[in-house]
């Protein structure tokens, strides 16, 4: 897998992957102009969106609407270390939602690749190249 990381204007840095270009910016505070996400934001949004694809599968898999179905993400953020120190996701069901099911999709949505990887981060590897392209 590559993902092509490109500048724009201002401080929009984008991505491209597989023929999506995914843009970000900073907020205007930050000296941006606050047109796109800023990248920790979609990687917080990453951990939502994730859990909640998973529980999306699994409604869809018993038939059970996902309509009313929302997924509350908030952090709490660890000032000592400078560093979010929990992300918590309430997902909030209807009153329709079948009981025998709510301790299920707790587990799906604990499924999600990206808790995973946090979980276990994988090494990154950052290097230079002047004069070619890679």
């Amino acid at each position: 897998m590559k993902m092509e990381i490109f500048f724009e204007e201002g401080k929009k840095v984008n991505a491209r992957y597989n023929g999506i270009v995914i843009k970000t910016d900073q907020p205007v505070e930050a000296g941006g102009e606050g047109s796109a996400p800023a990248p920790f934001d979609l990687f917080l949004a990453s951990i939502g969106t994730c859990a909640g694809i998973y529980v999306k599968s699994f409604c869809m898999q018993r038939g059970i609407p996902t309509d009313d179905i929302r997924i509350l993400q908030s952090l709490e953020y660890d000032f000592e270390k400078g560093l979010v120190g929990k992300i918590k996701l309430d997902i909030e069901l209807p009153e329709s939602f079948p009981v025998k099911y709510k301790d299920a999709v707790i587990k799906v949505a604990n499924l999600c690749a990206v808790k995973k990887h946090l979980l276990e981060p994988p090494e990154i590897e950052v290097k230079a190249n002047i004069g070619e392209l890679v």
